[in-house]
């Protein structure tokens, strides 16, 4: 399998890519986010990649981040999603978006995607959910941009519920019940205690 790419970029498009190794020229087809971020054509270019390969096709997607190519993988790893539901996904939201539409199970969000219908955007919120990781998780619940005082306190109750066993979306059930009505002042330990109680 080719894991990544390191030539020259010769041609690039919003979906795909021509990089020059050692004077090979391989066809990458690439999702908006990484395309914004691939250098100017002639400069050196590394790009990761996976290697599509079925009986009647060979294919080359490649993502400026390996972070990209996990989430491609995974929403691959989903029934009915194929490499191209899922490069439109990454060329829809980003890989922090994407990961708290799932975690979230944000369906109205998943379906705004070109290619995801609301029964596919609840499939892969249900087949997903529970594959992605724990910091992952913690990362969807902080929401994007600068955590908050309060946003780390929940990521810590939530990772901490985890840790004592909680499936991700219980645990963090757990804490915003916990949370609700609560006093500002509450630290994690208190906040994790109220939440284990609260479900005993």
């Amino acid at each position: 399998m080719i894991t990544f790419l390191r030539g020259k970029l010769v041609e690039k498009q919003p979906t795909r890519a021509v990089i020059d190794v050692n004077g090979v020229g391989y066809e990458v087809f690439i999702p908006l986010s990484s395309f914004d971020r691939l250098p100017s054509t002639g400069e050196d270019c590394r790009i990761f990649t996976y290697d599509h390969v079925r009986e009647d096709v060979h294919l080359l997607f490649g993502f400026m981040s390996d972070a990209e190519r996990q989430m491609f993988l995974l929403l691959m790893s989903a029934s009915g999603v194929g490499p191209k539901i899922a490069l439109s996904a990454l060329s829809g939201l980003s890989v922090r978006e994407l990961r708290a539409s799932i975690v979230r199970a944000d369906i109205k969000r998943l379906s705004s995607i070109s290619g995801i219908g609301k029964k596919l955007a609840e499939r892969i919120v249900v087949e997903l959910k529970d594959k992605i990781g724990e910091a992952d998780a913690l990362e969807a619940v902080a929401g994007g941009g600068e955590a908050t005082p309060e946003d780390l306190r929940t990521r810590d109750a939530v990772l901490a519920l985890i840790a004592l066993g909680y499936k991700q979306d219980a645990a963090r059930k757990m804490v915003a019940e916990a949370l609700r009505g609560a006093k500002t002042d509450m630290t994690v330990e208190d906040i994790v205690r109220k939440a284990v109680s609260s479900n005993m």
